[in-house]
């Protein structure tokens, strides 16, 4: 898995544009799944606190220790750069649910982890909301004092993973940050945010990457995959290239894959079997976009057009695809997962009937 600390080849222009133009104490960095907001977000901040670039700081509406000099990201080599990187800089606070941890690349986040699992009998299921405790902290971290002198920075990722409780609990700090604090915060879509919270964030929108950089990156990562099937792996992941290799994680395979709308229909998972359930979802949720595709002829997103249907039922693709939306809201319920995914396949077929 690629770190979050790592800037992807694609975003060395974005990071630069979002320096210059990132101007309020909030801002909120979202895209498609897998875009790398998160890689983005952690550069942005590393940038912010970076103390080679804090002598050539201009005063702005932050205070002259936090301004920004737009032409320049993180040295990568000063003490603060080197704290960002190990995680033990005083000044970033990084929020994430608990099942997203192991994405910061952090020892010593895994191993306390690991370490809150010990004595309870069984293996902790790790949360994958952002609790109101969380944030908590962060306001008690935004009150405090700088340590370092030169800024300090939350981020919170994704954004849409707050509850209800916790992201009213940010409300007020977000909207009046003391001191020098600034926030950044993540999501997919702009909708799975709340209202309240998006209008108190200088928005960014993070596009997917585009061009053969995107599959001679992913290839490199994983130089087991031949160039059409790194092409292939791209379109299963709606062109995200982390979304591609969390795909690969699970299992995922080029013939699998091509395989996989005919053995749905047949009544099997094939290549799912044993997937998560969120990840099942999401995969059938890609298979129902790309059938009322083929209802209307137009091209498919995530498969090869070989591997689906002839033809397909407009009213019946919808529909599926509403019931598989509402049930990606419980996608974290702790459901019988045998049980469910029998559920998910006869509503396949019933759709692909």
């Amino acid at each position: 898995m690629v770190s979050a600390l790592q800037l992807l080849p694609w975003q060395a222009d974005v990071l630069s544009n979002a320096l210059a133009n990132l101007r309020s104490a909030g801002a909120l960095i979202h895209g498609a799944p897998g875009s790398g907001q998160l890689n983005l977000a952690m550069n942005l901040a590393k940038a912010w606190l970076c103390e080679t670039n804090a002598a050539s700081r201009e005063p702005s509406m932050f205070g002259e220790a936090t301004a920004i000099d737009p032409s320049q990201a993180a040295c990568g080599h000063c003490p603060s750069c080197h704290l960002v990187d190990t995680g033990y800089h005083p000044d970033l606070m990084v929020v994430l649910p608990e099942a997203s941890l192991h994405e910061m690349g952090w020892p010593h986040l895994l191993e306390a982890l690991e370490k809150g699992d010990k004595g309870e009998g069984k293996k902790k299921k790790l949360s994958s909301e952002i609790k109101v405790d969380a944030i908590r902290e962060v306001v008690t971290f935004s009150q405090s004092t700088l340590s370092r002198g030169v800024a300090k920075v939350v981020v919170v990722h994704p954004a849409e993973r707050m509850n209800t409780v916790s992201a009213n609990t940010l409300l007020k700090t977000l909207e009046e940050p003391p001191g020098s604090v600034r926030f950044l915060l993540s999501c997919g879509s702009l909708e799975d945010v709340l209202p309240t919270v998006r209008s108190r964030c200088q928005a960014w929108h993070l596009a997917l990457p585009q061009g053969e950089g995107v599959l001679a990156w992913l290839i490199q990562e994983q130089p087991q995959l031949k160039s059409p099937d790194a092409a292939l792996l791209l379109q299963a992941a709606g062109q995200s290239p982390q979304a591609a290799l969390q795909l690969l994680e699970q299992g995922w395979q080029a013939d699998g894959w091509k395989r996989l709308p005919r053995e749905i229909k047949q009544g099997r998972l094939g290549l799912c079997a044993g997937w998560p359930l969120a990840l099942l979802m999401d995969t059938l949720q890609k298979l129902a976009h790309d059938l009322a595709c083929v209802a209307v002829q137009a091209p498919p997103r995530y498969f090869p057009p070989e591997a689906l249907p002839a033809q397909a039922h407009l009213a019946r693709a919808t529909a599926w695809a509403q019931e598989l939306r509402q049930s990606m809201r419980h996608a974290e319920h702790p459901f019988n997962a045998g049980l469910k995914a029998e559920s998910l396949l006869f509503q396949a077929r019933r759709a692909m009937a």
